[in-house]
């Protein structure tokens, strides 16, 4: 069903939170009474036990992600903690499962739209998918230690 022209959209602007106001809401957060959610979560690493043309593109696609910040948080996604894991299919198709920061995050379609763009931008990789989960939810635990010591966490 469309819409006409003169028909006004029904879509609303969500508001981006300034970047220094998320990074203080994330130091006033407790840590994590439950036990760490990092270790519960697969982090690709591309020095895995892949063969070597798969290792190439799992490095590519892991830099591509690396491309890709909230607009929140000046931290990439990866060093977020938001990816929970990256597949390459025998036909260099790569599926990857992220989350974000909250639920009602206002960027989460372009977040997932940049992180497909960036990795199907890979030569070698001939389609990307994102699936969004929500399980485990995401904890500022996540994050690595270079993007915690970054933001003063």
């Amino acid at each position: 069903m469309s819409r006409s022209p003169q028909e006004p959209s029904r879509r609303q602007a969500l508001p981006v939170v300034n970047p220094a106001d998320k990074v203080a809401q994330l130091r006033r957060l407790p840590p994590s009474d439950s036990p760490s959610p990092a270790s519960q979560v697969h982090r690709p690493d591309p020095a895995e036990n892949l063969p070597p043309e798969k290792r190439r593109i799992m490095e590519k696609v892991v830099d591509a992600i690396r491309q890709v910040h909230d607009p929140e948080i000046p931290i990439n996604i990866y060093e977020l903690g938001l990816v929970y894991g990256i597949d390459i299919a025998d036909d260099n198709s790569v599926r990857v499962r992220m989350t974000l920061t909250a639920p009602g995050c206002p960027v989460a379609g372009s977040l997932v739209d940049e992180v497909e763009r960036r990795i199907e931008n890979i030569p070698e990789v001939p389609r990307a998918t994102v699936e969004l989960v929500w399980d485990p939810p995401w904890q500022r635990e996540m994050m690595s230690e270079a993007a915690r010591l970054q933001l003063g966490l």
